[in-house]
């Protein structure tokens, strides 16, 4: 009873840690609530000032460059809480297993709270995503767990964000897989649903559905419509892809125009200010409006101003997050994707006369193919539509329209709108669908053993000695009680101004470097490695992430590559003899090796045995012995041996064939003499 009971309270075991994803999902349902709670107080006290200072509808004038400013002020201290998060959250399982840190889900929440309730243009989704993957990641780091289940509360964080947002627990699971993860692996896929569900029933509990997106039931009205689906799905990706355009060129042009960081969010605020100011649907998330598209209660609006407010909510999300503030692209790709459908219909329908035109149905898959074309989340976009609706009426015009604009979307720009801040910093995710050869092996079976360390307290001058009498690139530094606190590298030693006596290691290092354990797989390390532009990774042990173990270099991959194709090889093997012991024609024969028979005097690796045979035991006098390729055979020998007719007759025709005449090179010794006459 004493030892079921410690295995129910390791994290490890199968219950305790479904009792994890649940408490992760609960904690995220919450933080989901407080974010919302966050966002419409402080929105509060900007309506409340508005009628205080009698500004009008130029208020945000002030209201957005602040909060954008303490938006950036927060960032500045913890880079981690810009922007939408999810770049952040993808990265922590890419390139630091998993690690997010504490911290964020505080931080995310006032730099969020401060960007979207100032009237700046963005989502909360993201912002959740990395809020629930932080609270996986707290929870996974300090319960003990191992890397890979580490992985999957994050992954299931992540996950419980959508589902809290939207009170849709299977598109945060699609979510999760499609975007954070990349892969479908069924490992993770427990702790992912349990947490989106847990979170979506808590979010609703606390908030009320009426705060949650939701959208009447719709259907395709007549066949031919699907047509003008298709059309509004290429739009869609042409759109989609002037919104990626827009991020991207804010994102990384924006340094060259503004030569002081303070000055981004008073550069890009106040063109993002005058526009909510011109347009106050802009305002915010602009879920009140989406809701009002998608329903129905929005058709007063004509065509031309809801195309224009697709392309204003572009212009205004690259902005607001051009200037670190804090906030998601979900949302805004909702809205500029409903405006977009909403306008098309608008425009078409008095022309159309085959069906009456449903202005909410366009909306509804507007926005699902619009998200689809900027995320590549074809899965999540028509899932969330489904959980928004409760209904299927619109299956088809979804996966046209989706499927059109993901197709087009990857062809005409190569990045999403999550991987652009990533490929900014030099990392770039490594997506496949394929079991990987090196997925079967773990870094700990092919690691370089390590023990040339440097001090942090050692001079750049003596960092560079060790280099060259070792012909290393770079090494890791570690504390004189053996914890790993960086790595340095000849480009570091450069960076600071070159060998030197009174510049340290300490100083010219990389602090906190990226890891991999032994449990690692191989191909997770070398996508980190690549994702990073790295040949060398420290590997620290499993249960003390700061104890250097060995290190995991270029090299290493082909010796991992070796073993993994050893390792297969195996397996294949092994397989065949599992066929073989499965065919209904095989049985167990026995024979007696012959005396001056091939088969007497010689090791068995020097047998030719047949196809479709297996040599299973050698019974010598009393004595059973387990066959190698080195055992050698005498005569008199009693072979068992395991396998089909047809190769049982062959092995004993050639067991019991004499063994071949061999001439002497020199007529006349005695050997050859023997010889002969055997």
């Amino acid at each position: 009873m004493r030892m079921s009971l410690r295995s129910l309270v390791d994290p490890r075991h199968t219950a305790a840690f479904i009792a994890l994803a649940l408490l992760v999902g609960f904690l995220a349902g919450v933080a989901g609530a407080g974010l919302i709670a966050a966002i419409d107080g402080l929105a509060a006290g900007v309506s409340w000032l508005e009628d205080q200072l009698r500004f009008g509808r130029w208020l945000p004038l002030i209201s957005v460059p602040l909060g954008l400013g303490v938006a950036w002020l927060i960032g500045r201290r913890f880079p981690e809480v810009r922007g939408s998060g999810v770049p952040e959250t993808t990265a922590g399982l890419a390139v630091r297993a998993g690690y997010l840190p504490t911290r964020s889900i505080f931080w995310k929440t006032a730099a969020t709270a401060s960007t979207l309730g100032g009237g700046g243009s963005a989502g909360r989704e993201g912002p959740t995503v990395m809020i629930g993957a932080a609270i996986g990641s707290s929870i996974g780091r300090h319960s003990g767990l191992g890397e890979d289940q580490i992985r999957s509360l994050v992954a299931a964080g992540a996950g419980a964000g959508i589902g809290a947002t939207f009170n849709a627990p299977i598109a945060g699971m699609l979510f999760a897989m499609e975007v954070i993860l990349g892969n479908f692996a069924i490992r993770h896929l427990n702790a992912v649903v349990i947490a989106s569900v847990t979170a979506a029933v808590t979010t609703r509990s606390l908030v009320g559905q009426e705060r949650i997106l939701s959208a009447e039931p719709h259907a395709l009205g007549d066949a031919t419509e699907l047509l003008l689906y298709a059309g509004l799905g290429i739009l869609a990706a042409i759109v989609g892809l002037g919104f990626l355009r827009a991020f991207d060129t804010v994102h990384s042009k924006i340094d060259l125009f503004v030569q002081r960081p303070w000055l981004r969010p008073i550069v890009l605020g106040v063109p993002v200010a005058a526009m909510i100011a011109i347009e106050p649907r802009l305002f915010g998330t602009g879920q009140s409006f989406i809701q009002g598209l998608v329903d129905g209660s929005v058709l007063e609006t004509a065509w031309w101003v809801l195309l224009l407010l697709s392309g204003l909510k572009v212009l205004a999300t690259a902005g607001t997050l051009g200037a670190h503030g804090s906030g998601g692209h979900f949302m805004p790709a909702l809205f500029i994707g409903s405006t977009l459908g909403a306008g098309v219909a608008a425009l078409i329908a008095p022309v159309w006369e085959i069906s009456t035109i449903d202005t909410g149905a366009f909306a509804v898959v507007g926005m699902a193919a619009t998200f689809a074309a900027v995320a590549r989340a074809p899965l999540t976009a028509i899932l969330i539509v489904f959980e928004l609706t409760g209904d299927y009426g619109l299956v088809l015009p979804l996966m046209l329209a989706t499927s059109l604009a993901t197709f087009l979307g990857d062809r005409l720009h190569p990045e999403t709108v999550y991987t652009i801040p990533l490929v900014s910093r030099g990392i770039r995710l490594l997506r496949t669908s394929d079991v990987d050869l090196l997925d079967t092996v773990t870094v700990a079976q092919v690691m370089t053993p390590w023990h040339e360390v440097i001090r942090p307290s050692a001079t750049t001058r003596e960092v560079q000695d060790d280099l060259d009498s070792h012909l290393h690139h770079g090494l890791p530094v570690v504390s004189e009680d053996d914890r790993l606190v960086g790595i340095i590298t000849v480009t570091d030693i450069t960076r600071t101004g070159g060998p030197r006596n009174d510049y340290t290691a300490a100083e010219a290092m990389t602090p906190s470097p990226v890891t991999v354990t032994e449990s690692t797989p191989v191909s997770r390390a070398m996508e980190r490695m690549a994702s990073l532009g790295v040949g060398r990774l420290p590997v620290v042990a499993d249960e003390a992430p700061t104890r250097l173990v060995g290190m995991f270099r270029r090299e290493t991959a082909v010796r991992a590559y070796h073993f993994a194709l050893t390792a297969a090889t195996e397996s294949e093997l092994a397989r065949k003899r599992q066929r073989l012991w499965t065919r209904p024609d095989a049985e167990f024969f026995e024979f007696h090796i012959p005396g001056g028979s091939v088969a007497d005097g010689a090791a068995l690796k020097e047998v030719p045995w047949p196809h479709g045979s297996t040599l299973v035991a050698i019974r010598r006098g009393p004595a059973v012995l387990v066959p190698d390729g080195t055992t050698v055979l005498e005569a008199g020998d009693i072979i068992t041996g395991f396998g089909a007719a047809d190769a049982r007759d062959e092995v004993m025709e050639r067991l019991r064939s004499p063994a071949p005449v061999v001439s002497d090179p020199e007529p006349g010794s005695d050997s050859g003499q023997e010889d002969s006459q055997a």
